[in-house]
């Protein structure tokens, strides 16, 4: 079934929880997201390549290599947000999305629309973030 988005639409906590139009919407935007998450790389490919030059001034190559290591966290962070991306739109087509994970109760739209990517509710994100900060201080 393919459902077309009126222009601007935004998601209403008022509507019905994840109808058709809801869903849509965030298909489009995890899309969208991992389309430009793919751009940056080929950019961030294009420039590394384009800085294959041998700088003989040690404090440039260094600086480099810093800008070098600074980018390439950046995109292995992307990578595996898009991965996080792929998972949220098979979630879409499976009809477990806006799901939480934990407690099987709705994530909430304003959630989800703040982070398309969520698997747990307000909630259960909390919980998981006090038992991780005990787990850590131990």
């Amino acid at each position: 079934m393919t459902v077309t988005l009126p222009p601007n639409y935004k998601p209403s906590e008022k509507e019905e929880y994840l109808n058709d139009l809801q869903l849509e919407y965030f298909r489009q935007k995890l899309l969208r997201w991992r389309l430009d998450l793919l751009g940056e790389a080929k950019m961030t490919r294009r420039n590394l390549r384009g800085d294959t030059k041998l700088n003989p001034d040690l404090a440039d190559r260094a600086s480099l290599e810093t800008d070098r290591s600074v980018e390439l966290r950046t995109r292995d962070r992307a990578r595996k947000l898009i991965s996080k991306i792929d998972q949220a739109v098979q979630r879409i087509e499976e009809g477990s999305y806006g799901y939480c994970e934990e407690t099987s109760e709705p994530i909430g739209i304003k959630r989800l629309d703040a982070r398309p990517i969520a698997t747990l509710s307000v909630e259960a994100q909390e919980r998981h973030e006090r038992m991780e900060k005990i787990h850590i201080d131990d």
